[in-house]
């Protein structure tokens, strides 16, 4: 029996759902539709353990996500950059390639969301038989309306379970994909594949030469990093970024497609996650502490404070505790000129939030002024921070959850809720939870700088 093995790519920023997706907290990772992550509804529409491929940010957040939902990934690829994905599937492909070249690759968007799960197994079984008799399969969805925003796949010749693909079409104009909705040949591209792992390599390596070659290069230079595994940073680094459309499924004459109608959306805009949110009676759509007064057709969502809303029509409202966004919803693919413009000017909302993840557990930024900074820390049980020291800074900590183990110099004691201590600048110090709650603490800092890069580590679990 053929084996099937999940592939996942994590390597998307989803700057299009500024402020609450950001570079190094992307939309993947982030619990927008239900109780469980994108990435974590992903890895579960099979159930079995997958590889993924993530940037070097996000791999302990990924590690951690698929544990919490009891799969142990099959294998966590680091890519030093990104480079689209043709050189992600290369890469996965090629890992695949050693220990079962027969295998088939089902290669997935880790952001995308898919509300009729049976479907997508029945288009699955179907797409199998494609996929062993030596067809690149791709999965391709009935258009519900002329979007701009997808690319699309004209079927030909009929299969059997599916059919032909003529060619793929890139993100067309309104009056294009108006022709292309009507016709009845087209379906939007999904980017999910199934790939038969010798046949795509040998498409690769027929069509893109260079990258293939350059994918092997930093697969065998690359190194084992706990339970991760880092490409070579300079091989993969020269390869040339592009879409595993262009590379391969453009130029090949073995690919199929099969129609599957499954709820499916990529979640690309706040707009598309007001059609996949449930409205009240006016048609809004509300997350968190909102109050909305004559208002309809919003999307409005809150991460904390109140937000109130009076007389407004179709628009979007993002409250995080660092930024709050406001756009009409009809306008809301250009958020990501906001993104670009927040970049030029050098600010971190950019890319980042005030909580930052890390492999024992997250910290949050309360508050931050001249000379002070206070955080709210999180460490998962068992968990414990590197040994470490900061020059410019000294270090309040306070217990409010659970328990320390904390070391200073040449001393380790414990600290239990309402405790506190002080790490004098320049100390070696270290912070655990040695218990089965998570400890929470809140850090006080004071010096000449409170930086994050003002950190020596003298010794570090995770290999940083």
């Amino acid at each position: 029996m053929t084996t099937l093995i999940p592939v996942i790519l994590s390597g998307g920023a989803g700057t299009r759902l500024w402020p609450l997706s950001r570079e190094l907290m992307p939309k993947q990772l982030l619990k927008l539709t239900g109780e469980r992550t994108l990435l974590q509804d992903t890895a579960g529409r099979l159930g079995v353990p997958p590889v993924v491929v993530c940037n070097v940010e996000h791999r302990f957040i990924v590690a951690e996500q698929l544990r919490e939902v009891g799969l142990e990934p099959r294998a966590v690829v680091i890519e030093p950059v990104g480079r689209n994905t043709a050189p992600a599937a290369a890469v996965a492909a090629l890992m695949l390639a050693d220990s079962d070249p027969d295998a088939l690759m089902l290669l997935m968007p880790s952001d995308h969301l898919i509300a009729d799960v049976p479907a997508f197994h029945r288009a699955l079984e179907a797409a199998v038989p494609l996929a062993e008799a030596g067809r690149l399969v791709t999965f391709g969805i009935p258009p519900t309306n002329p979007n701009t925003g997808y690319g699309y796949i004209k079927r030909g010749k009929a299969l059997d379970g599916g059919f032909e693909v003529e060619r793929f079409v890139e993100k067309p104009d309104l009056a294009t994909a108006e022709t292309y909705v009507a016709s009845g040949d087209y379906t939007w591209n999904s980017g999910i594949f199934l790939l038969p792992v010798r046949l795509f390599l040998d498409e690769l390596s027929r069509h893109a030469p260079g990258m293939a070659e350059s994918c092997k290069a930093a697969l065998d230079q690359g190194r084992s990093d706990l339970f991760f595994f880092r490409l070579d940073d300079k091989a993969f680094a020269a390869i040339a970024g592009q879409s595993i459309d262009y590379a391969v499924m453009e130029k090949s004459d073995k690919v199929a497609v099969v129609p599957v109608d499954m709820g499916w959306s990529d979640i690309g805009s706040w707009s598309a996650l007001w059609q996949e949110t449930s409205h009240d009676a006016d048609g809004n759509a509300i997350q968190g502490d909102v109050l909305a007064l004559e208002s309809s057709g919003c999307y409005l969502r809150s991460q904390g404070r109140l937000v109130a809303a009076v007389g407004l029509k179709d628009m979007v409202v993002i409250a995080t505790d660092d930024a709050v966004l406001v756009a009409d919803k009809a306008r809301d693919q250009e958020v990501k000129a906001v993104v670009e413009a927040l970049k030029r000017e050098g600010r971190p909302e950019a890319t980042q939030g005030t909580r930052g993840w890390r492999p024992w557990g997250w910290y949050q930024t309360v508050e931050q002024g001249e000379r002070f900074k206070v955080k709210h820390i999180h460490v998962d049980p068992g968990a414990k921070l590197s040994l470490q020291k900061h020059w410019h800074r000294s270090e309040h900590w306070v217990v409010v959850r659970g328990t320390a183990l904390v070391t200073c110099g040449d001393n380790t004691f414990v600290l239990r809720e309402n405790e506190s201590t002080f790490i004098p600048a320049g100390s070696n110090h270290r912070l655990e939870n040695p218990g089965k709650v998570p400890l929470r603490l809140i850090e006080v800092q004071s010096g000449e700088y409170v930086g994050e890069d003002d950190i020596v580590r003298i010794e570090d679990d995770y290999g940083r």
